[in-house]
């Protein structure tokens, strides 16, 4: 079975308030990563259909503080998919409520996600259906990534396990 991009896609919005703020009045980093991992974990779901666990947080790019009372966007998207782990693409919007203005890109950032059935063990999970040549490109990308990373850990653990 095969699923679409836009199948699984999710957005939360939430308004930043003082308790996620430091004296300065810009949200904490990781109060906003808690939630883009909120975000990607309801785009894993989706996608698989079962319980998902966080494997990887991989490129933050942080560009522009997020303050107290902006409205704060998380989309979500699948970018490639392997047999039991899916690695999505977080992006962070900022709006100031305050004034008519465009929302601006704050952060961005990939989230690799395992489906796990109820003994922690990964499950097989869908394959991706893509759809536009902006997927294809993204999709062809992060799976070149994967696999350099796979090598780079396998690498690691035959490096150790000779020591």
């Amino acid at each position: 079975m095969e699923k679409t991009i836009s199948y699984s896609r999710s957005i939360l919005s939430e308004v930043m308030l003082i308790n996620k703020a430091n004296p300065s009045g810009n949200i904490h980093g990781g109060e906003i990563m808690k939630l883009m991992d909120s975000t990607a974990g309801a785009v894993a779901i989706r996608h698989s259909r079962s319980n998902v666990v966080t494997a990887r947080v991989n490129e933050l790019e942080f560009m522009i503080p997020i303050h107290v009372g902006d409205l704060l966007v998380c989309t979500a998207e699948l970018a490639f998919v392997g047999r039991s782990s899916m690695e999505i693409l977080v992006t962070v919007e900022v709006e100031n409520l305050r004034v008519e203005a465009p929302k601006r890109t704050a952060l961005t950032g990939y989230f690799t996600m395992v489906a796990i059935d109820k003994d922690g063990r990964p499950v097989e999970i869908p394959k991706l259906k893509l759809e536009t040549p902006e997927e294809v490109k993204r999709y062809q990308e992060r799976e070149k990534e994967y696999k350099e990373l796979k090598k780079r850990l396998s690498k690691g653990r035959n490096e150790q396990g000779q020591e």
